[in-house]
């Protein structure tokens, strides 16, 4: 499902979060970012509007406007901070973590605490950025998609 209205944000799909915390996300956004290329992604807070948690990789972020965030975060550019524990720069708090070639994340208990989402929650899929998509857990755009729920498909 492309867009849900014209000029609209760009929707992947769904991604459910299971039980114990895999996520699996959208083969499109797989494929447009090359999110596994790394193995190792970054997360970081949505926006207000959306909630949920923004993914992208060093690839992107590094030699983008936004670079300074890796270079002024401790831990973050060389992943020796702890694997999910999210640190706070400027209004928002990243994280990394590992990703499978299939496009698999694991969110600990402290780490879904941490971005208000549990499992069972499906969260949408959307294109943001040249550099990030964002895994929205409310909203408009959420509420929207349901009125689309049978031609968005859920990974």
């Amino acid at each position: 499902m492309p867009q849900m209205n014209k000029g609209g944000k760009f929707i992947f799909g769904k991604s459910l979060i299971r039980e114990d915390g895999v996520i699996r996300l959208p083969e499109q956004a797989i494929s447009e970012y090359d999110i596994t290329s790394e193995g190792r992604v970054y997360l970081f807070t949505g926006s207000k509007s959306t909630g949920g948690f923004c993914v992208t990789r060093k690839g992107l972020l590094e030699p983008s406007l936004l670079g300074h965030i890796l270079r002024e975060t401790d831990g973050l550019k060389d992943y020796t901070a702890e694997q999910g524990k999210f640190i706070k720069y400027k209004g928002r708090s990243y994280s990394w973590t590992n990703i499978t070639d299939d496009g698999k994340i694991i969110l600990s208990k402290e780490m879904m605490s941490f971005l208000k989402i549990e499992p069972g929650m499906k969260l949408l899929s959307i294109r943001s950025s040249d550099i990030a998509f964002t895994m929205g857990a409310y909203g408009r755009l959420l509420e929207e998609s349901m009125k689309h729920e049978d031609e968005i498909p859920v990974f």
